[in-house]
Formats: structure tokens, C-alpha cells, sequence
């Protein structure tokens, strides 16, 4: 232990060490110039694959651009499912069939017509025409049925409107 701090006093450590250092030093320039140099050559080469333009840059561009579509896309998703479930209870489903209801009365001016959304609930109207008045009357369906008795012609425009047809008349019945 003695003979090293002995050593550490003279002047040949102090040499030796500022030797190493000074190598050290050397080392230190050569890494950075290498780092330099490598740097150069990673910007040309990016810059050949992208045709002029920075590679690196267009895809830190496009990977952000790809952020954003996400973003854009989620945004989509939720508005056409909250849209979607708006559309449920619209009316999606119609069946009119139009007929006769008195003898007295001629061409076909009476109608019943079923108005449903996707779950096949809705309301069937029923026009009554006649030469002295007209009244219309409205009956309430739920999962295809009414808690009224339906007539002929109410029930085929259920099943028009069961179908996804749109017009028909009691004339083209079945």
C-alpha cells in the first residue's frame, strides 16, 4: 500500500496519466466524429428511399396521420352506433293496402296502413271512407300484435309491412 502512494507522488504516475487521458481524449473525438459521420449517412440514405424527401420525417408524418384516422375513426364508430340505435324506433316498415268499405262508395278510397320501426312495434291507421263521412282509427302493435281485434285488411297491411313491401292493394292479396 505504501509503494502505491509513493508511486501516486512521483512524476512518471502524473505522466501516465495525463497520457491516458489524452488517449481517452482521442477515443472521445473518434466516437463523436463516427456518430457524426453514421448520421450523415442514415439522413442521405432515408432521404434515396424517400425520394428527396426525409424518410424518417414522413413516416413520424404518417404514424401521426395514422393517430388521427384512429381518433377520426372511433369518432365514426360511436356516431353511426348512437345513429343506429336512433333508427331503431323510426319507422322502417310500411303496408298499406287500400279497399272497398262500402258498397254504396266506389273506387278504393278506404285504407289501412301499418307504420312499424325495426321491432315491429308501431301503430296500424285504418281510414274509413264513405259517401256521408270519413273517420280514421289508429290501433297501437307491439311485437306484431294489437290489443285490439284487427280486421282483414288491418292485418294483411301487418303482413305487408312484416315483409318490407311497401303498397298493395286488397285486389293483390295473397
Amino acid at each position: 500500500m505504501e509503494n502505491l502512494l509513493e508511486y501516486i507522488n512521483t512524476d512518471n504516475f502524473i505522466i501516465t496519466s495525463f497520457i491516458i487521458n489524452i488517449v481517452l481524449l482521442i477515443i472521445v473525438i473518434i466516437c463523436i466524429i463516427s456518430i457524426i459521420l453514421i448520421s450523415r449517412k442514415y439522413i442521405s440514405f432515408m432521404k434515396k428511399i424517400g425520394r428527396g424527401q426525409n424518410l424518417d420525417e414522413m413516416l413520424k408524418k404518417y404514424l401521426d396521420d395514422v393517430k388521427e384516422i384512429k381518433k377520426d375513426n372511433s369518432e365514426i364508430k360511436a356516431y353511426y352506433t348512437k345513429l343506429d340505435d336512433d333508427l331503431s324506433s323510426c319507422i322502417q316498415k310500411v303496408g298499406l293496402v287500400r279497399y272497398n268499405a262500402f258498397r254504396d262508395v266506389g273506387s278504393d278510397l278506404s285504407f289501412a296502413i301499418a307504420l312499424l320501426d325495426r321491432y315491429d312495434n308501431g301503430v296500424i291507421l285504418n281510414g274509413l271512407y264513405g259517401s256521408e263521412a270519413s273517420n280514421i282509427y289508429a290501433k297501437p302493435i307491439k311485437n306484431k300484435k294489437s290489443t285490439y281485434q284487427l280486421s282483414e285488411e288491418e292485418q294483411y297491411a301487418l303482413e305487408i309491412a312484416e315483409q318490407k313491401k311497401v303498397f298493395t292493394t286488397k285486389a293483390n292479396k295473397k
